[in-house]
C-alpha cells in the first residue's frame, strides 16, 4: 500500500477519548510500538446505505458513483488519504428541516474514511458527501454518531444516506437499501511492534490457524458493529466461524490499539486503511 499522506496531527490516543488524525506519515523510529500483519483476513466491500423511502436517492447515488469513478475523481480523492494529496476539510450545516438538505449519518472515527479535526471533517466518504450534496443542489449536513446507530438512524428517517466506511452485509438491508459498491475492503491484525506470532505466516489460512489455538484468555479488540468484529465472534451470514478467543469491543480503533499497547488485549483486528493509518500514527509518537 502507498504511503498515507505526509500530514499528521498531534496524537493524543493516550487520553481516555479517542482522537482522530488529519493523515499518516513516515516512521523513522527503528522500533515501533505496533505493527499490521500484511495479510487480509476477509474480502468485502463498502457501499452507501440509503433511506428505503427514497428511491430516487439511490439512483442518483449510484449514477454518482460510476461518475466520478470514470472521471478520476474517485481516484484523485483516495489519492489525498493513500498517496501524496493533500485532504479537503469539509464543513457541515446545521440541520434545518427549512432547508434542502443532504443528511449524512456517520461515525467520523474510521481514518481515513471520516475522522475530524477540529470542527471539520476529513475522509474519502466525507469528501464524496460534500461533492454528491453539491451534484444534487442540496446543503451538506454531516450527523456524527456511534457506528451501531448509522444504518438505524436512516431507517429511522432520521438521515437521507450512511456514508461510514459500511460494509454490505444483508441484515443491514433492514434498514437501508445499499448502493453500488464503491471501496474494495478487508480485514488485518494488529500486534506489538516485537509480536513475533504471525512473522511465518503468508495467507489468511495460515493467520487463522493460529487464531484457532487461542482460547478464551485471549483478548482481541475489535471496533463495535464491525466486520471486525463479526469475524471474531462469528457470523453466519457472512460465513465466519468465530475464534474461541475473547471478542472486546471499543468505540473505535484508536481506543483498541491504545489497550493493545497498554497490554489489556492482545490483538486488533480491523479494516485494513484504518490499521494501517492508526499504526503509523501511533509509532510516529513513541
Amino acid at each position: 500500500m502507498k504511503k498515507f499522506a505526509k500530514v499528521l496531527a498531534v496524537v493524543m490516543i493516550f487520553a481516555l477519548t479517542a482522537t482522530m488524525f488529519f493523515g499518516c506519515g513516515d516512521n523513522a523510529a527503528d522500533t515501533k510500538a505496533v505493527k499490521v500483519v500484511d495479510i487480509d483476513l476477509t474480502q468485502e466491500e463498502y457501499a452507501f446505505g440509503v433511506d428505503k423511502t427514497q428511491p430516487e436517492l439511490l439512483t442518483s447515488v449510484n449514477e454518482f458513483i460510476a461518475e466520478i469513478k470514470a472521471d478520476g475523481t474517485f481516484d484523485d480523492i483516495c489519492n489525498k488519504y493513500f498517496g501524496d494529496g493533500t485532504p479537503t476539510a469539509v464543513a457541515s450545516a446545521a440541520l434545518d428541516p427549512s432547508k434542502d438538505q443532504l443528511v449524512v449519518a456517520t461515525n467520523a472515527a474510521f481514518e481515513p474514511f471520516e475522522y475530524t479535526v477540529g470542527e471539520s471533517y476529513y475522509g474519502i466518504d466525507m469528501e464524496i458527501a460534500a461533492l454528491l450534496a453539491e451534484k444534487l443542489g442540496k446543503e451538506l449536513v454531516i450527523s456524527n454518531m456511534d457506528f451501531d446507530s448509522v444504518c438505524l438512524s436512516v431507517g429511522q428517517q432520521k438521515c437521507d444516506i450512511a456514508m461510514a466506511g459500511l460494509t454490505i452485509k444483508p441484515d443491514r438491508e433492514e434498514y437501508v437499501n445499499f448502493s453500488d459498491s464503491y471501496y474494495s475492503a478487508s480485514q488485518r491484525i494488529i500486534v506489538k511492534g516485537d509480536d513475533a506470532t504471525f512473522d511465518a505466516c503468508t495467507d489468511a489460512a495460515s493467520v487463522e490457524a493460529i487464531l484457532n489455538t487461542f482460547d478464551a484468555e485471549t483478548k482481541i479488540g475489535v471496533q463495535n458493529g464491525t466486520t471486525g468484529q463479526f469475524y471474531v465472534e462469528g457470523d453466519e451470514s457472512w460465513g465466519f466461524a468465530g475464534f474461541d478467543a475473547t471478542c472486546v469491543g471499543y468505540k473505535n480503533g484508536s481506543l483498541a490499539v491504545q489497550d493493545l499497547i497498554n497490554g489489556g488485549i492482545s490483538y486488533v483486528i480491523i479494516d485494513s486503511a484504518p490499521a494501517a493509518c492508526i499504526t503509523e500514527a501511533i509509532n510516529a509518537v513513541q
